[in-house]
């Protein structure tokens, strides 16, 4: 009779945890919201908006971005740093991402590897980006960015 009881009770947790817990979410559902904060950044890059451009970004201290044989932590340094790298909307010029090969590596994040091209007046200059994106309360955030450029 106990193990009815015990068996009862285990089933009955099983499933309060099934209702509370949503079921695993698809690699491709992961891969598409990865790809709408890609596009998003694009987007407000090509609008000349900087700090559109940073929501992408996790808002947190411990962001890292790698490039130019610099590290920088954080948010606001990072921000820092794109405004002052490109003050304007001909500096910025027009952003395309191409070969970008998304990873799920979990729930919880994916690396994403691609190519980065500015159209500028004078010049176009590209290079490579790694992103680590963690999935975050406020959506998808790139937690980690290296970029490295071809000049």
């Amino acid at each position: 009779m106990r193990v009815y009881y015990i068996l009862g009770l285990l089933i009955f947790y099983c499933l309060i945890i099934s209702c509370n817990h949503p079921s695993k979410i698809s690699e491709n559902e992961i891969k598409n919201q990865v790809q709408v904060v890609l596009n998003e950044s694009v987007t407000a890059w090509n609008e000349g908006d900087i700090e559109k451009y940073m929501d992408c970004y996790l808002k947190s201290d411990s962001l890292r971005f790698a490039g130019n044989g610099e590290i920088n932590f954080g948010w606001q340094t990072v921000l820092e740093r794109y405004k002052k790298g490109y003050p304007d909307q001909a500096t910025m010029g027009c952003l395309t991402f191409s070969e970008t090969d998304i990873s799920v590596l979990s729930e919880s994040y994916a690396l994403v590897f691609g190519r980065w091209h500015l159209k500028r007046e004078n010049d176009e200059p590209n290079g490579l980006f790694t992103l680590l994106i963690k999935n975050t309360e406020n959506g998808w955030r790139i937690v980690h960015d290296h970029s490295s450029s071809t000049r």
